[in-house]
């Protein structure tokens, strides 16, 4: 059986992380088996969420979860804001 509980302090206002995953049982009104309960904290803010799959699987959805968070957060990079110039051109 996969070892599943994981913990870790949140930071202040540093970028979000996962603090938690644990084995957990369905959520209510959901079926199946291999379900984990995550916490994701970014300074006071807290997500919890639950995922079905393997210990893997999950941990790898939780880490591209938390990597867009973070993308949001930072700002878009490459992203360009162009102005029309006012030279005519002929």
């Amino acid at each position: 059986m996969e070892s599943a509980e994981r913990t870790a302090k949140p930071k202040k206002n540093g970028p979000f992380e996962m603090t938690s995953l644990e084995k957990a049982d369905p959520p209510s009104g959901t079926e199946g088996k291999n379900w984990y309960k995550y916490v994701i904290n970014q300074g006071p803010n807290e997500i919890v969420g639950y995922r079905q799959g393997s210990l893997r699987a999950v941990t790898q959805a939780v880490q591209d979860i938390i990597v867009n968070l973070n993308q949001r957060r930072s700002g878009k990079p490459g992203r360009v804001h162009l102005t029309p110039s006012s030279r005519k051109r002929k």
